[in-house]
């Protein structure tokens, strides 16, 4: 049984493959953190190996070893330190030359391909190149156009986009008996990722440190330069945080430009409602547009490579104060 919530379209193709016997011997799934890229490429590596008809059974021992990661033809990848090394890649290109040991095919998950090396990106377009066979290489990456166009021409591309709030509040009230408002709210906050609400339904600390962002930023709202300027500085010493503050913020901006537009009800935060009626208010319609631009360019700076703390610095000085 497919364990995915949702990309319906996407399962349906990998079925497909399956039945006809065209199994590429390289995906590519594109999509936002936490949106099922993983879960997909798992499942699919259950329904190469499962020897049930109806694949993937998700009972039998194969598909079994596989949902707990301790199957020894189906490996995942990970980055170590920030990157994927060429250590890591040589390491597949070894490994791939074997028959499967206990399936009938070997299965490499190769997480967030855009944190490869070049040394290791060009490393695994030989393999691409020449795939064994008796081989899949399954890789995920936030955006294809992150990849050298070279491996991702020779991948067949599945782009996952972001699930409709309505199916995954359903899902995490069915499958994992989450209440009705818990998951109304987890859903909105997804922004259409089923990983994050399903970690944050699990793990308290979620929501809670959701809360302390915004604290933090109401709180900026009141300070002046130099409070501004040491958030800045020591916002840009987490560099794997800022993207997250970043998109927390643009959401309760745009949540607030809805409140003013005198549409509460379409609002994303809606455990906020009190806090945005209250600063909607305060700022006038080009206040939060502007503020809105500005999250939206230091975003598009930091994807460039731009120094992080000077971004912030200027992002936090143009953030409105409260009047």
């Amino acid at each position: 049984m497919w364990q995915v919530v949702g990309h319906d379209w996407a399962v349906d193709l990998l079925k497909r493959s399956l039945g006809n016997g065209r199994v590429s011997h390289a995906y590519l799934l594109t999509g936002p953190p936490q949106i099922g890229k993983t879960t997909l490429a798992l499942n699919f590596a259950q329904a190469l190996n499962c020897p049930s008809e109806d694949r993937p059974c998700g009972e039998c021992l194969s598909c079994r070893k596989i949902a707990r990661h301790i199957h020894p033809d189906v490996r995942i990848i990970e980055e170590r330190d920030g990157t994927i090394g060429i250590d890591q890649i040589r390491a597949v290109q070894r490994e791939v030359a074997l028959s499967p040991y206990e399936g009938s095919w070997r299965v490499y998950v190769i997480q967030e391909m855009e944190r490869a090396t070049t040394e290791a990106a060009n490393c695994l377009l030989k393999t691409l190149e020449e795939p064994p066979s008796q081989v899949i290489l399954l890789l995920t990456a936030r955006h294809a156009d992150a990849l050298p166009p070279t491996i991702v021409s020779r991948c067949q591309l599945l782009n996952l986009r972001p699930l409709p709030a309505e199916l995954i509040q359903e899902a995490l009230q069915r499958r994992w008996q989450v209440d009705e408002d818990k998951a109304k709210l987890l859903a909105k906050l997804s922004g259409g990722r089923i990983g994050w609400a399903i970690e944050a339904n699990q793990d308290g600390a979620i929501l809670k440190g959701r809360e302390g962002r915004l604290g933090e930023m109401l709180a900026l709202m009141g300070e002046g330069r130099v409070g501004r300027l040491d958030y800045a500085y020591q916002l840009s010493r987490q560099p794997d945080a800022v993207p997250e503050v970043l998109d927390l913020w643009l959401s309760w901006w745009r949540d607030l430009l809805l409140v003013k537009g005198g549409c509460p009800e379409a609002v994303t935060n809606s455990d906020q409602q009190a806090v945005l009626q209250e600063r909607a208010r305060r700022y006038t319609l080009e206040q939060v547009r502007g503020f809105i631009k500005a999250l939206q360019d230091t975003a598009g700076q930091l994807e460039h490579h731009v120094n992080p703390r000077l971004a912030l610095e200027v992002l936090m000085l143009s953030l409105p104060k409260t009047s």
